[in-house]
Formats: structure tokens, C-alpha cells, sequence
């Protein structure tokens, strides 16, 4: 939390700077994954939140500059469960802070607090006509769990999201690497992550999204797996999204069947903006 607080007030100062300049009536931008048009009577400036749950792929789109949005859910399954949450903060445009944790989880009949980590996500350009979205991600694990509970060692992932819409069609790819540090020894094992999502709207508030993911082997302790995840969302506002569903270990050292439920949700725009449609 001190490395987002350092990282975050001088960004949040270069953002009111930057602000005092623009012409009073310029509308926010707003980052949604299906970039559908505003609703009417809705506020082309109104929040929206950008969830990357509930799948393991996470969305080249970024959360509005200024808003504070938390991603929180749990996990169940045979000799597993864990509470996950995700902080987010759209520190200035185009880059997103990050910090998460497990602060439950149980494995085997051992509980206790899980791994925690920080990052960030910068968006180098954005969708436009055929060009997707294209974003990069960078985490640190912190392992703040027992080794029993957590990896035990620093962990550093990096990743290339793309996100593209082709009508109500969104999908979302993720290729990356990750850096695990060894338990006995120094130096780091890797292994590479990839990650193909599609979410579709079946109704105004009601959506499906569909994944198959996975991580290479890093080392005979740490093989190859990959899952294959589907969950309904419902949206009743904007800025508030529910998900639910399950996904299956199609090989690895993983549950069988592991359940999830979850939010998302749009805390509030710390900047405190005005936010307006119709704008000259």
C-alpha cells in the first residue's frame, strides 16, 4: 500500500494540473469492454466499471482516470477455498494501479492469510477501427502467506493484453511470462501464460463469458496446467457487476471442479469531477 501511496500522489497531483487546463465543458473518457453507446438518460460521463473477473484473462481496458474500483469474490472447491480481492485506481490516463490479496485461504485443511502482490497496467493505444486495445500488465507476487498456503518466494508476471470487439462480440488475449523464484536456491524458474476469453450480452443487464487458460511448466514441482472457465454476469447498473460460475482443471496439479462468485464495482471517482453529457 506505501508503494501505491509513493507511486499514486504525484500522479494524482499531475492529473488536477492537467485538468485545470482543459475547457470546462470536455467530457471524461470512458474505458468499456463492449464500447457501447451511452444509454439515454445516462451520463456519457457516468462510471462503468471494467471488471477482469471472473476469468484469469484480464481486459486490455482500463478504469476511468480517478475512479477506485475493488474486485472481490471466493473460490470452492475439494480441499480448497480462498476470499480474492483486487484494488484498482485509475491513477492518470492510461495507467492503472494495482494491489491484491488473499486475506483467506485454506488449502488441504490449512488456513491462513494468502499471498498478497502490486502492479500496475498501462494502456499503449486504444481500440480503434481494426486495431484492437493493447495494453501491458506487470505484478509482483508478495508472499505474505505460510509457504504451505502461498508461493513462498517473490513472484514477477508480465503480460500483453489485447481486447477487441466485433459488434457485441468482446474477446480478450493474454500472452505473458512469469518469473518464480526458487524455494531452495537463487535465480528464478519461469513459465508462460496464455489466456483466450469471449464475453457476449444476452439482455440489457445479463451476460455470458466463456475462457480457456493456461501456465507451461516451470520446473518438476510446478507442472503445466490448463482450465477451461464459464460464468453468467449480471449488471444491475453501470457501475456494479455480479459473476458466478465455475471452471474445470483440463490438466495440472489443480481441483477437478472449482466454483467462484464475485463483484465488481465502481467505488467512486476520487478526483470528484463533474461529470456531464451533451458538452459543446
Amino acid at each position: 500500500m506505501a508503494l501505491l501511496l509513493f507511486l499514486g500522489f504525484p500522479l494524482m497531483a499531475k492529473a488536477h494540473e492537467q485538468e485545470a487546463v482543459e475547457n470546462q465543458g470536455q467530457t471524461t473518457e470512458q474505458q468499456k469492454p463492449n464500447d457501447l453507446e451511452p444509454q439515454q438518460g445516462v451520463n456519457a460521463g457516468d462510471i462503468t466499471a471494467v471488471p477482469n473477473r471472473p476469468t484469469f484473462a484480464s481486459t486490455a481496458e482500463m478504469v476511468q482516470p480517478g475512479v477506485f474500483e475493488i474486485e472481490y469474490g471466493l473460490e470452492a472447491a475439494d480441499s480448497h477455498q480462498n476470499i480474492n480481492g483486487l484494488l484498482k485506481w485509475g491513477a492518470v490516463k492510461n495507467l492503472e494501479l494495482w494491489f491484491l490479496h488473499n486475506p483467506i485461504e485454506r488449502d488441504d485443511g490449512s488456513a491462513g492469510l494468502g499471498d498478497s502482490g502490486a502492479g500496475f497496467k498501462y494502456k499503449l493505444f486504444p481500440q480503434k477501427n481494426a486495431r484492437p486495445t493493447l495494453s501491458f500488465l506487470y505484478v509482483a507476487t508478495i508472499p505474505t502467506a505460510r509457504p504451505q498456503l502461498g508461493a513462498g518466494t517473490m513472484q514477477h508476471l508480465a503480460q500483453l493484453l489485447v481486447s477487441k470487439d466485433f459488434g457485441k462480440h468482446h474477446f480478450d488475449v493474454n500472452e505473458g511470462v512469469q518469473f518464480v523464484g526458487r524455494l531452495s536456491g537463487s535465480g528464478f524458474d519461469r513459465h508462460y501464460f496464455s489466456a483466450l476469453s469471449y464475453s457476449h450480452p444476452l439482455t440489457e443487464k445479463w451476460a455470458y463469458t466463456a475462457e480457456i487458460a493456461g501456465f507451461s511448466r516451470a520446473n518438476a514441482a510446478n507442472p503445466g496446467t490448463m482450465t477451461i472457465l464459464i460464468a453468467p454476469t449480471y449488471s444491475p447498473s453501470p457501475r456494479l457487476v455480479f459473476d458466478g460460475g465455475a471452471y474445470v482443471a483440463a490438466y495440472g496439479n489443480l481441483p477437478r471442479v472449482t466454483f467462484f462468485l464475485g463483484l465488481t464495482y465502481s467505488v467512486a471517482d476520487l478526483y470528484h469531477r463533474h461529470r456531464i453529457s451533451g458538452a459543446p
